[in-house]
């Protein structure tokens, strides 16, 4: 079984920046493909960011070039550096696992294990 918690999220100005980080715990095997998805008030799920078995990332096409995912060396935290942040980034983030070793754009449903989420609020 995985467990993932979330922590970072706050309230910045646009233009500011924060980081995420999502603990793991359990069997590896469960979360051989991680991700960062957002949902905000009245909008679905969307994928942020994806990490795979093997390091490649994926970004979703409105965080492409301000936000970085990344995993520590043993790959027990995920990380989600968000930089230029924009008002509409403003959301609920989450940290998701899935068995499969590749999940690179792949929708919330193919994700079993999620975090409760931390919140991220940008003023304008």
């Amino acid at each position: 079984q995985v467990q993932l918690e979330e922590s970072g999220g706050g309230s910045v100005q646009a233009g500011g920046s924060l980081r995420l980080s999502c603990a793991a715990s359990g069997n590896i095997y469960s979360r051989r493909c991680m991700a960062w998805f957002r949902q905000a008030p009245g909008k679905e799920r969307e994928g942020v960011a994806f990490i795979n078995t093997l390091g490649s990332i994926t970004y979703g096409h409105s965080v492409g070039g301000r936000f970085t995912i990344s995993k520590d060396n043993s790959g027990n935290t995920l990380y989600l550096q968000m930089n230029s942040l924009k008002p509409e980034d403003t959301a609920m983030y989450y940290c998701a696992a899935t068995s499969r070793p590749y999940c690179s754009g792949a929708p919330a449903a193919e994700f079993g294990t999620w975090g409760q989420g931390t919140q991220v609020t940008v003023s304008s």
